[in-house]
């Protein structure tokens, strides 16, 4: 157990009503223990249950999950008490946006854009409203619009063998489209995103700290897949897998071809 989890629940354990729930509950989320995390933040919320932050953190573990409608209904709770929090503002139009509810998924990242903390939502909005149809889409391009309409297939017409698979994520590890498919043919985007969560902090401080300059791109191997990750606009990350007997070179046009993809359609500059 890392030190701070140990120190956290350590001060939990003496006092089970304070508040270190939250940062305990967080670093365990971090580092993938979501169970567990759920578990810590759950019992802090029924001990704090209009804690805005207490129900924010609950919807966060929940979309690692892959479980939207609870993470829905947490962000709906938080703005019961905090009208203006923009991260809830922020999570309900990035759920509204996964259900296909995407006039609703706008209209909750204009609120956060309007909100104190909700931060640049020009991006996201940008990607709502291209997957909607409002704007780019040629009505001569049945192929291109059908792609649009569906963020999932954003990668679908560069990935050209079956063992490949794309995912783009927020800043927050949200899935922002694409998918992710296991070898078993599981769609498994909400985890990977879950495990990613941060990794582009953690990347540039380690470039920070070996005076590096601006990282690019991370290619790696497993006993599975050949995993590439490259940075995209807003602090949002590609992330592509392909076989192991993929040739670098083409796994490394792959994955420019995939980040060149994701840029434009979060930018406007070209359809999914």
């Amino acid at each position: 157990m890392a030190p701070d989890i140990r120190r956290l629940s350590e001060e939990l354990a003496r006092d089970p009503s304070s508040m270190v729930f939250l940062p305990l509950a967080e670093a365990l989320r971090q580092q993938g223990q979501l169970d567990v995390a759920l578990k810590i933040a759950q019992r802090g919320l029924e001990r704090h249950p209009r804690h805005a932050g207490a129900h924010d953190l609950v919807a966060r573990i929940c979309v690692d999950q892959g479980d939207l409608t609870r993470a829905g209904d947490e962000w709906e709770a938080v703005l019961r008490v905090s009208p203006d929090h923009g991260g809830a503002l922020k999570g309900l139009g990035y759920v509204r946006f996964q259900q296909g509810r995407l006039d609703e998924a706008e209209q909750f990242l204009a609120q956060a854009a309007s909100s104190a903390d909700g931060g640049d939502m020009s991006a996201a909005l940008a990607t709502v409203r291209r997957s909607s149809g409002k704007v780019g889409v040629e009505a001569d391009d049945v192929e291109t619009a059908t792609a649009t309409l569906d963020p999932k297939r954003l990668f679908a017409e560069v990935l050209i063998d079956p063992g490949q698979t794309a995912l783009l994520l927020d800043a927050h590890g949200y899935v922002l489209g694409g998918m992710y498919v296991d070898p078993d043919g599981s769609d498994v985007s909400h985890e990977v995103g879950a495990q990613l969560s941060g990794i582009t902090d953690e990347v540039r401080r380690a470039m920070r700290h070996l005076a590096m300059g601006e990282w690019r791109s991370i290619m790696f191997e497993t006993e599975a897949a050949v995993v590439a990750m490259t940075a995209a606009p807003d602090d949002a990350l590609v992330v592509v897998a392909a076989s192991r007997a993929t040739p670098l070179g083409l796994l490394r046009r792959l994955v420019a071809r995939c980040t060149e993809r994701a840029a434009g359609w979060m930018t406007g500059g070209m359809q999914a």
